[in-house]
This record gives structure tokens, sequence and C-alpha cells, in this order.
């Protein structure tokens, strides 16, 4: 039986390490509990499962009571980032008062984050942000068709461009998140697509955060992982990427795979994974590419399966037809 949820209650909060200033700083990462994402109310994102994180008639009283719990569990932390189920700038999820209020309760942080849909974001509603406010956009790929069929996302590249400048034109800074195989793509058209929407992201951006899908529960994609038809990307995608696009862009590269390891996130043979994940998580403070050298022998796998899927011509998850056996004999 699933716990009954509390409106004034925070949907999750923890602490992890993130840069700040060009520093590696602890972080307090809190998910507020919200009316949901106006998005989502119309069908949402294929793999997005955020709006379980949202509830109906959530009141500023509960906002505000969500704040005391954070303010109750900040220890002083530089870095804290503020996530809701849809867009911080949507005044019907975070109304402007409140919105007002959170960020003043962190003002002595040297650097805040939230998320935002590009359509919130306007000279008006990013003129009177504090300084150390850094807006996240959800770009996830340059390609307008993906976003269309394949992610559903409800906008065009163009409209997070437009997003991204104007948040720079404010003198506040940008982290753009890229999705890394959306439903539909192979391992490697995923790639590709993600090296270049990363090249797209970096004239607008401070950051280019890389994130692997997470089958989410409840979403297009969970159903479509149940049926065979869909693999989480393998770590060695996300290692290429960062180590194709590392010294090409000004952007600082970063990426902190949800559910990594897991079946349902980014994951290798399960021998590697940790070593992997560790090495990304490295070169993501460092931004050193040296610290993405990793071995296994399932690198060669990774190879055969991104062939074998160009020769059957399927995104399907092929390990599960083929088992490890993914050598391509001549």
């Amino acid at each position: 039986m699933r716990k009954e949820r509390n409106p004034s209650q925070l949907e999750a909060l923890w602490k992890e390490r993130d840069m700040a200033e060009g520093t590696p700083v602890d972080a307090m990462v809190m998910i507020m509990r919200t009316n949901g994402c106006c998005w989502a109310k119309t069908g949402g994102c294929t793999m997005c499962g955020y709006r379980e994180a949202s509830m109906k008639d959530v009141t500023e009283g509960d906002l505000l009571r969500q704040l005391e719990q954070a303010m109750g569990a900040y220890k002083g932390e530089p870095f804290v980032k503020i996530y809701t189920s849809g867009s911080f700038l949507d005044g019907n999820e975070v109304p402007e008062t409140v919105r007002e209020r959170i960020l003043d309760s962190f003002s002595g942080c040297r650097r805040i984050l939230f998320e935002s849909r590009p359509e919130f974001v306007t000279q008006d509603s990013v003129s009177s942000l504090p300084k150390n406010v850094t807006v996240s956009l959800g770009l996830e790929s340059s390609d307008p068709e993906i976003l269309r069929t394949s992610i559903r996302k409800g906008f065009t590249p163009e409209d997070s461009r437009r997003a991204g400048h104007t948040v720079k034109g404010a003198g506040l800074d940008v982290r753009t998140y890229l999705l890394l195989k959306p439903p539909f793509l192979t391992e490697s058209a995923a790639i590709e697509d993600t090296v270049a929407s990363a090249r797209f992201a970096d004239p607008f951006s401070d950051e280019i955060s890389i994130n692997p899908l997470n089958i989410q529960r409840a979403t297009c994609v969970e159903r479509l992982w149940r049926r065979g038809e869909f693999r989480s990307p393998w770590i060695w995608s996300l290692i290429e990427v960062l180590a194709r696009l590392s010294g090409e862009v000004d952007a600082r590269l970063m990426s902190s795979p949800s559910g990594g390891g897991t079946q349902r996130g980014a994951h290798n043979c399960g021998k590697c994974d940790r070593e992997a994940l560790e090495a990304v998580e490295r070169f993501s403070l460092s931004q050193d590419p040296k610290d993405l050298e990793v071995g296994c022998e399932c690198r060669e796998a990774w190879k055969h399966y991104m062939l074998a899927e160009r020769l059957l011509g399927t995104p399907a998850d092929l390990e599960r037809g083929f088992g490890n056996d993914l050598t391509i004999r001549k």
C-alpha cells in the first residue's frame, strides 16, 4: 500500500556535491510538491514520471511549510537546488510571493538553481531574480522531430534558445539538460543526437548536463521497456558523449545519472558500472578527459550492440533476445 502523502511535506531532500564559482562544494537538493507541471496535465513528456511528485490543491501555506522543512535540514551548503514537478517560474505551481520567500531564505548562498520551461522565461520574470540564480532549461534535444515525436516536449529548440539568451541577458547563468537516448532512438543515434544538441546549446549555456534516460514509473517509456522495446543507455555511451565534447564546447560538461547502475538507469555489464559512474562523477568536477579513462571487456559488447542495432534496424533491447552474445561474426 502506498504511503499517504502530505502536501506540506517535501517530496524529497538530499545532499550531494556540485560546483559553485568554479569550486566543488556541498549542495542541498529539495524537490517540492506542487500542483504539478502545466504540460503534464496535457499528457506530458514520454519519459517523465515527476507528475507523481505533484498533488492537487497544494496551497501557499503548504509550500511555505515545505520551505520550513528545507530550512530545518539546511546546514549552510553554498549551493541549493530547488526542483518542482515542472517550472519554478510558473505562478500556478509556485506563486510569486512564495518564490520570493524561497529565494530570500537562501540569499546567502553562493548559488541557487531551479528549472523552468521556456514559456515562463521572459525578461520580466528573470530581470528581478537574484544574481546568484542559475536557471535550468530542459532542452533534451536540438532535433525538432525528436522533441515532438519521441519526447513530446511541447516546445521547440528555438524556444529554449530564446529562453537561454534571455536568462544570459539578465546576467544569470544557464544550465541546459540534454536527454541521452530518448525512446525510439538506437544507441548510436542517441549519441549523435546528444553531441549535436550540446553544440546547439553551448552558445547560451554555462553548463550542459547530460542526463541518460532513467525509466520512471507510469510513463510511456516504462511500457516500452517492459515489452522489451527499449534499453536504458549504456554508461559507455555517456562516456563517449562526454569525451567527444570535452574541449569542443565552452560550457562545463556534467552528468549525474539517476538510477545509474540499475536496469532502469544507465548501465553496462554490472561488473564495471560503479567504476564507470565514478569516472563520470570525477570528470563532471574536474573537466579532465583523463578521468573518463576506464576499461572493461564489456566495452566491446557495447560496440557490437550498436552494430547489431544498425544491422537489424531496431532500438529494441537486444540483450533480452540475444543475451550477452552480441558478437557479429564475419
